[in-house]
């Protein structure tokens, strides 16, 4: 390799989709490829300010699709066709959860949670991984939860998808590897987004949580966001397959 160390972390000319990218941990990915060059297409479930507010500040397009349902993955698939779009990286970030026990679940929420963070994420890699074996480069990041390693009670059904997930981490990855397109799976751990805000507001529960972090503290989305641009880059050429976990230790 030749160039300087800043300049493999650069993905100028590069193409990225970073699904669920209104708020929270894709929000600051699809930021962060933006600054290191990237053009950037901002993703979220429906039409929102806060979409708009995401595209504006990384002059990212936005794309809307619901991935909860098969059709809204098609949505965002039709909407990159039509903008003749095949983006070089392509981050996995959508997903949705729901706290309850394990007798509290029903059918209903059963398919959702498997559709959103499971099936979504097989299409989209089926759909965009072709383009980018052809130019023989490409990345691919699914992004799971320290929930796959160490599964919460109140979390069974979205701990099951994001295992599922990693497991087509690991097989797209070895297929896709000899072609150039590597695949990896960043794991964040309690990161301070406004969905745990909501799950930590609890004071007693927040503690308790913190407590079984070795570092101390809970993380934010930039600590995700540093990994993810690793993954994404030429920095992150000759890393392939991997669970990336960015839990503070709490994974361990």
């Amino acid at each position: 390799m030749t160039g300087s160390i800043e300049a493999m972390f650069r993905v100028d000319g590069r193409t990225a989709l970073v699904t669920g990218s209104s708020r929270g941990i894709g929000r600051e990915i699809a930021r962060t490829l933006s600054r290191a060059g990237a053009s950037v297409l901002v993703h979220g479930s429906r039409e929102s300010d806060a979409l708009r507010e995401a595209a504006a500040e990384c002059g990212a397009v936005p794309v809307v699709g619901d991935l909860t349902s098969p059709q809204g993955v098609e949505a965002v698939i039709r909407t990159c066709r039509e903008r003749g779009v095949d983006p070089d990286i392509l981050v996995l970030n959508a997903s949705v959860q729901r706290y309850v026990e394990l007798g509290e679940f029903d059918e209903a929420e059963f398919q959702r949670e498997f559709q959103a963070n499971t099936a979504a994420s097989f299409r989209l890699i089926e759909a965009f991984s072709p383009a980018m074996r052809e130019k023989r480069w490409g990345r691919i990041i699914t992004v799971g939860s320290v929930n796959q390693l160490r599964p919460s009670p109140r979390l069974t059904l979205y701990s099951a998808t994001k295992a599922a997930q990693m497991s087509l981490t690991a097989n797209f990855a070895k297929t896709l590897a000899p072609h150039g397109v590597t695949v990896n799976c960043l794991v964040p751990g309690v990161i301070l987004t406004d969905r745990n805000t909501e799950a930590l507001k609890d004071a007693a529960y927040r503690e308790k949580v913190r407590s079984a972090i070795p570092v101390g503290f809970f993380g934010e989305s930039s600590d995700c966001a540093g990994a993810a641009l690793l993954l994404a880059s030429d920095a992150g050429r000759y890393i392939a397959g991997i669970e990336l976990p960015v839990t503070g230790g709490m994974h361990l």
